[in-house]
């Protein structure tokens, strides 16, 4: 393809995403522009950017959502090329395939790898041609429930039922017993139905115990595919990740090569070009099997960036101009050890809730090994209309052991008021002991986490300690609430201190 020089880029999102597309963006001599809801006029990201557009009301469904209100705002400014960011339109053929039609440069992958990696069922019909490794499941889409039966009976039990257009654990279902798959059959694709539009839905042994292991990839339009090695993302709460590093302390070289040559030839299935990551599972006995494949930039893409010094999103930028990559797979090397944290407004101790509320004090944390990509600041408004990741906390050290250390004292500095947040959670992560030995599965929530475990691992005095299980009990029953911020602020450090009042 002709090299074509990028020289002013849309970001097609908002947050923490577009602020740290604008700040590779920059530092490479490139124009940017911002687009924003009408909630989102003083938003970072907007103050951030060179230019910035409005493009619709506070709700997604008519502003950052609209295909056609980013493209036009892109050809108001001139800007010759979009990133999309994470979430929004980035998986989005349909957008991909009209930005390039407007001649517009779309930093991403094209529409016909987004389109097969985009439909699960479509993927293993792509990969399987490779001697890629598939979790033992039915060849399609499956609906009639006698049909269903007959399949759970061949592939084993226990199975799990899932959307082929899903994400998210939307449309997923765990069956344990054969009398359950009829009602969970029905379950899910009503599921599929209303979260995607589409109601095809398969079946796959479920793997137990499983470690979610993924590989980033970078592909350029001359047939370069390497990988940058893999993070590990077992901990999540409903089907999200919530703790990532990199790299995996259950890798050992020889299965991080092979990994890592299936990750490339998951890549090749489909003509990928850009960033991309490959999603895996490995089971107990260390057998890995495909998962999916994301077709844009990872939100834990930063730890990679971390360990191995590359910028994710320039090469993107790079291979949408149609450079080659800038190094070779025998180019890179792990070097030392990185964990990220996502901060949500969520209140762990009640289900992982989002909240929302204006942020009265935001203070994150500084230093050697710390970094952290936010979208949010001080005085800010955490709406109901968009996502509740107030920023990412990342931190690098020489170490698995001393990069542990630096999270638990980053997420000691970092102030937070005015919302509840996942910092907590985070602390009790990363320094519980299945965590620090490297023996935890993406089933570490249900296994380990509880309000009271919460409360009970973060430093507090015994007196505060005995008030908050007192409180957190009240709760548990719906007789009281845990605290009324006019009583309590928070901060990790020195949780739940009571606020003097002034008469």
């Amino acid at each position: 393809m002709k090299n074509r020089t990028i020289t002013k880029i849309l970001i097609a999102n908002r947050g923490e995403i577009a602020v740290r597309i604008i700040r590779s963006a920059n530092e490479m001599g490139i124009s940017t522009v911002a687009v924003y809801s009408e909630a989102d006029a003083d938003a970072p990201h907007v103050l951030a950017a060179d230019e910035a557009i409005c493009i619709g009301p506070a709700p997604s469904s008519e502003s950052y959502l609209v295909a056609e209100k980013v493209i036009n705002a892109a050809k108001s400014v001139g800007a010759n090329a979009i990133h999309p960011g994470y979430g929004f339109l980035s998986e989005n053929a349909e957008f991909a395939e009209a930005v390039e039609k407007s001649g517009i440069a779309f930093i991403g992958p094209g529409t016909a790898a987004i389109r097969t990696m985009g439909n699960k069922l479509a993927a293993k019909d792509a990969v399987k041609k490779r001697n890629i490794p598939l979790v033992p499941g039915t060849e399609g889409a499956i609906s009639d429930p006698a049909e269903a039966l007959k399949e759970a009976q061949r592939i084993g039990m226990p199975l799990i039922i899932k959307a082929s257009a899903g994400g998210g654990g939307k449309g997923m279902r765990s069956v344990f017993d054969e009398k359950d798959i009829e009602e969970e059959l029905a379950r899910a694709i009503s599921e599929a139905e209303r979260s995607f539009g589409d109601g095809a839905v398969f079946m796959e042994r479920l793997v137990i115990k499983p470690r979610h292991i993924e590989i980033q990839i970078l592909a350029d339009m001359h047939g370069n595919v390497v990988h940058l090695f893999e993070r590990e993302c077992s901990i999540q709460r409903r089907h999200q990740k919530v703790v990532e590093e990199a790299p995996s302390a259950l890798l050992d070289d020889a299965l991080r090569e092979e990994m890592g040559n299936c990750a490339i030839e998951v890549a090749k299935s489909c003509d990928y070009i850009g960033a991309g990551t490959v999603e895996f599972l490995v089971d107990a006995d260390r057998n890995f099997f495909f998962l999916e494949m994301n077709t844009r930039l990872q939100v834990e893409h930063t730890v990679t960036e971390e360990i191995t010094g590359v910028d994710i999103v320039k090469e993107q930028i790079r291979i949408a101009e149609g450079q080659t990559l800038s190094f070779a797979q025998e180019d890179l090397t792990i070097s030392g050890h990185s964990i990220e944290l996502r901060v949500y407004a969520e209140d762990a101790s009640s289900g992982f809730l989002p909240g929302t509320g204006f942020l009265k004090t935001y203070s994150p944390p500084t230093g050697a090994g710390i970094r952290v990509d936010d979208g949010v600041v001080e005085g800010g408004e955490v709406s109901i209309h968009y996502d509740p990741m107030l920023s990412k906390l990342i931190v690098h050290a020489s170490t698995r052991d001393a990069a542990i250390e630096r999270m638990i004292q980053a997420i000691d500095d970092y102030k937070i008021r005015g919302v509840k947040t996942t910092l907590d959670f985070g602390r009790f992560a990363v320094n519980h002991s299945a965590f620090r030995s490297g023996n935890f599965d993406t089933g570490f929530v249900d296994e380990h986490f509880t309000p009271e475990k919460l409360i009970r691992e973060l430093p507090v005095t015994d007196e505060v300690y005995a008030e908050l299980v007192s409180v957190l009990a009240t709760r548990i029953q719906n007789e009281n609430t845990l605290a009324s911020q006019s009583e309590f602020s928070y901060s990790p450090r020195s949780p739940w201190k009571r606020r003097e009042t002034k008469n």
